[in-house]
């Protein structure tokens, strides 16, 4: 039975809680405080430490899935949640003042979950937006960081079945490069 320590990062609002909760086969633990900052997003609630969920992919892989705070003053949590994780899923809102320059931060801080496992991104709320289609994303990322291959998807993070894609491109994704490490080490 295989392991995955999956990250969820992205802004405040991005739908990291939701996407978990779209995911999780178990009832998701929640870290929720009341949101004192309305402007940046206008919800109720925001995770101040981390949301917990798992997802049995396959017959036995069992997929851990960890929500990080958007905010950065909790990002002392970031570094704790970084640790284990093998992979990382970025959201990132479409109607945020500029969700291009938020994923490409994310990646610059998150830029050895690339190199140990993988990364996909997630573009939410482009349902509610005309903003920047996938292919906007997938250029500045090449442009920032050509070594780097992301999927970039356009997401509802409400859907399971569109976040189980998500998921799944990840999970392939960090098996392949271990499979493909593991047979370089053996030459």
């Amino acid at each position: 039975m295989a392991e995955h320590v999956i990250l969820f990062a992205g802004p405040m609002g991005a739908g990291k809680t939701t996407a978990i909760e779209a995911l999780s086969e178990v009832p998701v633990v929640r870290t929720e405080a009341a949101n004192t900052d309305r402007e940046t997003a206008d919800k109720a609630t925001t995770t101040v430490a981390l949301d917990y969920g798992e997802i049995t992919v396959g017959d036995s892989d069992k997929v851990r899935l960890y929500g990080i705070p958007g905010q950065r003053r909790f990002d002392f949590m970031w570094q704790i949640l970084k640790e284990r994780a093998r992979g990382l899923v970025v959201l990132v809102n479409a109607d945020a003042p500029d969700p291009v320059a938020s994923m490409l931060e994310y990646l610059d801080e998150f830029s050895d979950l690339h190199d140990r496992g993988g990364v996909v991104v997630g573009v939410t709320r482009s349902d509610v937006v005309d903003g920047p289609g996938p292919g906007v994303f997938s250029d500045a990322l090449q442009a920032a960081h050509p070594e780097m291959l992301v999927p970039v998807f356009t997401v509802d993070p409400r859907q399971t079945d569109q976040m189980t894609t998500v998921l799944l491109t990840l999970v392939a994704n960090i098996e392949m490069r271990a499979a493909m490490t593991a047979a370089q080490e053996v030459h």
